[in-house]
């Protein structure tokens, strides 16, 4: 047997952190992790795991983070419970990448923002979106509890080898068509169960074309067409967003010409359109051309993991200046991390929300999750550049959540009903 192979960029990654010449679709390795990642919601569950097996010490105080993003600033007792035993066990083990109310950021914002996440590393999670930092080349994926856990104490995690499913990009977008309408194009084309158990890996001419929290979007919801990670070629655009932001050494990994994939799918950036997520799944997606009725809304958030960073909340300030959010619907406008909100402020465009009569909230995942910051009562209906549109996702079983961008969202908040940016122009 040969001891080499054609492999893909994440087979290229674990095999590196599993210390072999190669690995295969379907095989178990035990990798070393680069950094393991909880949340306030994650971390206490992991901690009682970590307790109960008699650990005593962690393998590596500076390769564990914990980020308090989803009901902090704590919205109840029990939110405040579990930030609290977080706090305590970080302060226990040492782990100074702790980032509490005041410091923290949405967690998959605030990693690769503070350099923390690199090419090449392995990152894994207590959280499903923690696959948003392949944008950047990383393999990354969520686990459970238990295997944060057993991370924390080993530095290893147990990964079975996917398959890859190769997405060719090519060409440019079209005016207001984004990553968050190619992902949700995507999900639409492949269903949500269409990449199960596989990499979803973007490459061809068309990745330089996209800004690089395009990217993040894209790879942020590689889990809802239920991917095990996503992951992008490292390009100029790519290097320098990383080298913005940290100097630490990183390994790039490309595909190999004869890499072996399961299925490649040819997209045409070009042909795309600005789309929405219909209730109640991320695949549920129509065009405007496809949208026959008005659709009038309740609410707006614009934020979350997916679509909280600066050139989102940009896009949709440019759109909202100068306006006013249609009477009887509430906009709630998230910046996806302390520095982002600073400069969201600087730049005016926090000004532009506030005066056109949105709230403007400190970083929280808050509604996405119907956490807080926005839950949505019985038959209200809310457009949201989060990620889920399941039923119950943001508040009441019967209340609808509609997936689209910061620009659907902006036009949506003015005109009171699901609108495309264009028709405002």
């Amino acid at each position: 047997m040969s001891n080499q192979r054609p492999m893909t960029m994440t087979e290229k990654i674990l095999a590196a952190h599993a210390h072999v010449p190669y690995v295969r679709p379907g095989e178990l390795i035990l990798a070393d992790v680069d950094l393991v990642l909880s949340n306030d919601i994650t971390s206490p569950v992991s901690i009682d795991v970590f307790e109960k097996a008699g650990f005593d010490q962690v393998f590596d105080p500076d390769k564990i983070t914990m980020v308090m993003d989803h009901f902090v600033p704590n919205k109840d007792i029990q939110s405040a419970q579990q930030a609290k035993r977080t706090r305590e066990f970080c302060k226990k083990h040492a782990i100074k990448q702790f980032f509490d109310a005041g410091r923290m950021g949405i967690e998959h914002a605030l990693l690769p923002e503070r350099g923390m996440v690199r090419p090449g590393m392995i990152v894994i999670g207590a959280d499903s979106h923690t696959c948003t930092y392949g944008a950047i080349g990383a393999f990354s994926t969520g686990v459970g509890s238990t295997d944060v856990a057993a991370a924390w104490r080993t530095g290893k995690a147990w990964l079975r080898v996917p398959e890859a499913i190769r997405f060719e990009l090519k060409g440019e977008l079209q005016p207001w068509v984004s990553g968050k309408d190619i992902i949700l194009y995507i999900i639409g084309k492949i269903g949500v169960d269409g990449a199960r158990y596989k990499s979803m890996e973007f490459t061809g001419p068309g990745v330089s074309s996209l800004s690089v929290d395009d990217r993040f979007s894209m790879a942020n919801m590689a889990i809802e067409a239920g991917a095990k990670n996503g992951i992008f070629a490292i390009d100029e655009a790519a290097e320098a967003y990383v080298s913005d932001r940290t100097d630490v050494p990183y390994t790039v990994y490309q595909p190999d010409e004869e890499a072996e994939y399961s299925q490649v799918i040819e997209i045409d950036l070009s042909s795309l359109e600005v789309t929405v997520a219909f209730p109640h799944l991320p695949s549920n997606t129509r065009t405007f051309n496809e949208i026959k009725e008005d659709i009038p809304i309740h609410q707006v958030v614009i934020g979350s993991c997916t679509n909280g960073k600066l050139s989102d909340l940009a896009i949709a300030a440019e759109l909202i200046k100068g306006k006013q959010v249609a009477d009887g619907v509430r906009m709630i406008v998230i910046p996806a991390t302390q520095k982002i909100y600073l400069e969201a402020v600087e730049k005016g465009y926090a000004q532009a929300f506030v005066e056109a009569g949105a709230v403007f909230s400190t970083p929280t995942c808050g509604p996405c999750l119907g956490g807080h910051m926005g839950i949505l009562a019985e038959n209200e209906r809310c457009v949201a550049t989060t990620n889920r549109n399941f039923v119950g996702r943001m508040g009441h079983p019967s209340s609808e959540v509609y997936l689209a961008s910061p620009a659907v969202a902006a036009a949506s908040a003015i005109t009171g009903k699901i609108t495309s940016p264009a028709e405002l122009n």
